[in-house]
């Protein structure tokens, strides 16, 4: 018996729609980055993008558990000398792009090399509920009713 191994010919890419609204980030981003890796697929293999195209809807709207609102920081470097700077996930969900909390929660659960760059760009997330992908019919993934602890009341 022969191990079997996906050529780029035979990957079938679908497109994933998820409404993110009351969702848990931590919880929600784990099964967008199953999705985007394709191991929900038993034709995964390791090496190869044969995951879904993800879009992420109402991103805005997501829950952060805990007192984790107001307790985690973000940190980012300018690239100068002591250019460290730092912000709360209060104040990114309230600010221009709080679509980034999710964007980076799936970012650091995928591979950090080149086909993790190119799966997340498998990933579309909008902050409010409008997408410009509806010609591409993407399904429904309902993840609130996957599991209780996935949906959480702001």
């Amino acid at each position: 018996m022969s191990t079997h191994s996906t050529k780029t010919a035979d990957i079938q890419k679908k497109w994933v729609l998820i409404d993110a609204s009351g969702l848990v980030v931590g919880r929600l981003a784990t099964i967008i980055a199953m999705r985007l890796r394709g191991k929900h697929k038993p034709s995964y293999t390791p090496h190869m993008d044969d995951g879904d195209n993800v879009i992420v809807i109402n991103a805005a709207k997501v829950v952060l558990t805990g007192r984790k609102r107001e307790k985690k920081v973000y940190y980012h470097h300018t690239g100068f000398i002591g250019g460290i700077k730092e912000r709360t996930a209060r104040s990114i969900l309230e600010g221009k792009f709080p679509e980034r909390i999710v964007e980076k929660a799936v970012q650091r659960m995928l591979p950090h090399g080149p086909l993790g760059r190119q799966q997340l760009g498998n990933l579309r997330v909008y902050a409010g509920a409008d997408h410009p992908h509806a010609a591409q019919q993407p399904e429904k993934l309902d993840i609130a009713s996957m599991n209780r602890k996935n949906m959480r009341a702001a």
